[in-house]
């Protein structure tokens, strides 16, 4: 077992390809309050999503509406390397109308837990497990990849769960899904829950993950999940859907690529994170967060003086990505109150100046006083540094001898 230098065992990476991105902006996404996706966008985020190397396309059930089946035949045919799949109640006819649009894979749903027992279905766990019984062949006998997903799985008893998954698991589902509704599980309760429908449903049928981010930890406990044995994650561009939405895609993907960046960098076209989310931010009408991981503005920016030094000389003093590998650059801000001279001298060289140590510093002290007496821009540094590097008097020429 490897250790860290505190004594702690080291994290050990999952094993390559373990796991695979379900990118449900077209089905969970279009769940957001601002989502009111035309069948142009749905091809256009399905495209770009493709390019990206999303392993599913999850498109909202063509029992919504006519608009939702007319969308699933359209992105269903555009010969997508993903496979496109549907989400549908656990119901014979929504499972035949889906593969009636021509999708790969059926993702059937019912809720287990006894608040949606009691105010959703109003079915019995024996009662559910007989209902899929009568579902899921409709599915398998189509030849369409199958998914079974347990509705608030971490508000339901864990025994229930496990003889539904059980029982699923026996009719021939592909995967079986573990869904955090309400957004109220902890990594602890993510690992324990997926260990105990890993050993039920054995290792010939995948478990995924759906995670809700109500209290903030849908990419720690997408994250956890994998780590337990799940194979499928569900995500979102930027996170958007029910209330405070799922698993941010750029989120997951900076999670997994600091476990093993070689094998993310190989399978997804990083770059297109930055172009998908600054996409469906304008789409939905909101800002792609300062914070959100690997396209916030801020996300590669450096501004206090120690870690500017360390990031000048070695980006990995302060950095678990590399924005390189994302299509991005790193950015030293050097206008503030808080810049050091490696930083400033740094800006200088950018600019074609050359500094020595004591100017470095001597105009250093300059900006730092300047923000004390208010706001100061790149361009007023930048002006202070042309000064300096100017010349401070002219020198008259002497005399030629006659």
């Amino acid at each position: 077992m490897s250790v860290h230098t505190n004594g702690t065992p080291a994290a050990v990476p999952p094993a390559r390809r373990s796991w695979h991105v379900i990118e449900s902006t077209l089905r969970e996404g279009e769940q957001f309050a601002n989502a009111f996706f035309t069948t142009g966008q749905k091809i256009r985020l399905a495209t770009m999503l493709d390019a990206f190397g999303a392993d599913y396309l999850e498109l909202t059930s063509p029992a919504a509406s006519p608009r939702s089946r007319e969308d699933c035949e359209t992105i269903a045919s555009l010969g997508l390397r993903a496979k496109v799949l549907t989400h549908t109640r656990c119901h014979p006819d929504d499972v035949r109308l889906a593969v009636w649009t021509g999708v790969a894979g059926v993702d059937v749903v019912i809720g287990t837990s006894s608040h949606l027992r009691r105010f959703g279905h109003g079915k019995s766990i024996d009662e559910i497990v007989a209902l899929a019984r009568d579902v899921i062949p409709v599915a398998v006998e189509a030849g369409v990849e199958v998914r079974f997903s347990t509705e608030d799985s971490f508000r339901s008893e864990l025994p229930d769960l496990l003889r539904v998954y059980e029982a699923v698991a026996a009719l021939g589902v592909h995967r079986v899904g573990i869904a955090d509704t309400v957004g109220i599980a902890t990594p602890q309760m993510v690992e324990r829950v997926v260990r105990a429908v890993r050993g039920v449903v054995g290792p010939g049928v995948g478990v995924e993950f759906h995670g809700h981010n109500d209290t903030g930890c849908a990419v720690a406990n997408s994250w956890t999940a994998v780590r337990a044995g799940a194979t499928h994650v569900d995500t979102t561009v930027l996170g958007i859907g029910e209330r405070n939405g799922i698993t941010p895609l750029s989120g997951f993907i900076a999670r997994m690529y600091c476990d093993d960046p070689d094998d993310v960098r190989g399978r997804y076209r990083l770059p297109l994170l930055h172009d998908l989310d600054h996409a469906v931010a304008r789409l939905v009408g909101i800002d792609v967060p300062f914070n959100s991981c690997v396209t916030g503005f801020s996300a590669f920016t450096h501004k206090a003086g120690i870690h500017a030094k360390a990031v000048l000389n070695d980006p990995s003093a302060y950095e678990a990505l590399r924005p390189e590998d994302f299509g991005l650059s790193r950015y030293v801000h050097v206008a503030h109150r808080l810049t050091g001279w490696n930083a400033v001298r740094a800006r200088a060289e950018q600019i074609g100046l050359s500094l020595t140590d004591e100017e470095a510093r001597t105009i250093t002290a300059r900006i730092k006083a300047a923000a004390d007496a208010g706001n100061v821009t790149l361009e007023h540094v930048d002006a202070m540094l042309r000064e300096h590097a100017a010349p401070v008097a002219t020198v008259e020429p002497l005399p030629v001898p006659a």
